[in-house]
């Protein structure tokens, strides 16, 4: 047995000496791994390793271009503010957060009828849609000069509903702009609902004018063909005694 072990530790030794000049030195190891040269080598053979090939893979589905509308294509904006959006929850007694992005005047350019407009930031949902009207009033919320409260008939959720809004801006400015815009065109509504109610007066006016002088004209005619069958009648009676 002890032969054996003997013969064991030889062999195993014998291994290692033949393996030994096949084995990189603890030097070599170490420039390896401090010499930026030999570094840059072995990292620009992995990379030639990793390098495209130039192949190229068309995609499975090939997607089309799709145009999206807004609604807002055939309307200019008049204003375009930031501002978070509230609604007046009546059966909670309570006032909700309705949304935080863009606020918009829009004007449409043929009917020249204005409405607001506010969408979310993030998913662009509508969270205010109404018009303009002679009637509406804007006054200042809870003493907060940044803030705004009004009532519009809204059309947001595909439904007109009467709602009550309260709005934030970021600044005292923004907030006095929005609020003198939409007064000033709600002002200039109501003068051209002003003409237009006079300017029908003057028209029904006129109408009735015509329809007067139309009935007189038509009492007058009768009497005039009545006179001139009655002087007819008469020369033919003259005419007779003669």
């Amino acid at each position: 047995m002890r032969a054996n072990f003997h013969a064991r530790i030889f062999a195993m030794l014998l291994i290692l000496v033949l393996a030994l000049p096949f084995c990189p030195s603890l030097a070599e190891i170490s420039m390896a791994s401090t010499d930026p040269e030999r570094r840059d080598e072995e990292e620009s053979t992995g990379a030639a390793e990793d390098e495209d090939t130039g192949a190229q893979i068309a995609p499975i589905i090939k997607l089309e271009e799709v145009a999206v509308t807004t609604g807002e294509e055939e309307e200019d904006a008049l204003l375009d503010l930031k501002a978070k959006l509230y609604r007046f929850d009546k059966e909670g007694n309570q006032w909700k957060e309705r949304g935080h992005g863009s606020i918009k005047l829009l004007k449409h350019k043929e009917t020249g009828k204005v409405r607001i407009v506010m969408r979310q930031a993030k998913t662009l949902k509508i969270c205010a849609n109404h018009y303009v009207f002679p009637e509406i009033k804007l006054q200042e919320h809870a003493g907060n000069e940044k803030s705004c409260v009004w009532h519009a008939p809204d059309f947001s959720d595909g439904e007109v509903k009467d709602e009550m809004f309260a709005i934030r801006f970021g600044s005292v400015e923004n907030c006095k702009n929005f609020m003198e815009s939409v007064e000033k065109i709600a002002e200039s509504l109501g003068k051209n609902d002003e003409k237009e109610s006079k300017e029908a007066t003057e028209a029904a006016g006129l109408l009735d004018s015509l329809t007067v002088s139309k009935s007189k004209t038509e009492e007058v005619a009768p009497e005039e063909a009545t006179v001139a069958a009655a002087e007819k009648k008469e020369k033919k009676s003259e005419t007779v005694t003669d």
